[in-house]
């Protein structure tokens, strides 16, 4: 998994932590952002891509509360394997909700309960979950950088995807050539962390790195997501963005489901590029 780049502004930051005075007072009332990004192509070849996220936030002197909504969805023309012909299909579908609900004790410190929620289609888990209890604390704030960490612990909830199973040999007497297999979910406690680091170049230009780990006894999930944004003005940026996810556990089939060598392989990284238009309010 690519990490150099988070952990060089850890420890870019951290020198700076060390220094820096209280905070200054944070805006109060609710904020968001709204972002999305289109692709279009037709002719030889044929695709279609979105993604699009939602961002509010609200903080005053004893709360500061986040919720978001994520969409990615992408058509495109693929091979199917058993005809060597090409079809117009979905190869990404994904969806995903948070909300996180922090209770200030000072400037610095506070009490924080998280949720998300994911499903997609093209993963080894058609969903997850996870809520949580945790502390979080506001290391560094100043003009330009801001760097806040989250730790915690929680309960979650995966469920690995379906699959159909072709049988190896047919069972005496049946004409039966395969079986949809429905995986019973798993739950577990799992340690939740969250570190999140904004920096100021200029009145026009941010870069922000938010990193979240959930690792239990069996998945570890980790995602990373860093973007840098330009203002056009006080409403509206370009921003480009590179989100790392991975999972630890990927390949959860049976060998014995299929035939040797035809089952499918999922990987544990997935990273998805993309450049949005940005609506600040």
């Amino acid at each position: 998994m690519k990490t150099t780049h988070l952990a060089s502004t850890v420890l870019l930051a951290l020198p700076l932590a060390a220094l820096a005075a209280d905070p200054p007072p944070p805006s109060v009332g609710w904020s968001g952002t709204g972002e999305a990004g289109l692709s279009v192509a037709s002719g030889n070849t044929k695709a279609q891509n979105l993604n699009a996220k939602l961002d509010l936030k609200f903080n005053d002197g004893e709360w500061k509360d986040d919720f978001y909504l994520l969409a990615l969805r992408n058509k495109a023309n693929v091979a199917d394997a058993t005809t060597a012909a090409t079809r117009y299909d979905l190869t990404a579908n994904r969806y995903e909700a948070g909300a996180s609900f922090g209770y200030k004790f000072d400037e610095r410190s506070y009490l924080v309960g998280a949720g998300r929620y994911e499903h997609d289609e093209f993963s080894p888990y058609d969903y997850q979950y996870i809520l949580s209890l945790g502390f979080g604390y506001q290391l560094l704030k100043n003009a330009s950088d801001e760097l806040a960490f989250e730790v915690g612990a929680g309960y979650k909830v995966v469920q690995p995807t379906s699959y159909f199973a072709p049988y190896i040999s047919t069972p005496p007497g049946t004409t039966a050539t395969g079986v949809t297999v429905h995986p019973e979910s798993d739950s577990n406690v799992v340690a939740r962390g969250k570190m999140e680091y904004k920096h100021g170049f200029s009145d026009a230009v941010s870069f922000v790195d938010v990193f979240v780990i959930e690792a239990g006894s069996g998945n570890k999930f980790l995602q990373n997501d860093a973007g840098l944004a330009v203002k056009m003005n006080s409403h509206l940026a370009l921003k480009i963005g590179l989100q790392t996810r991975h999972n630890s556990e990927v390949n959860l089939i049976p060998s014995t489901a299929f035939p040797a060598g035809l089952g499918p392989v999922y990987k544990k990284t997935d990273e998805l590029f993309t450049t949005n238009l940005v609506y600040n309010f």
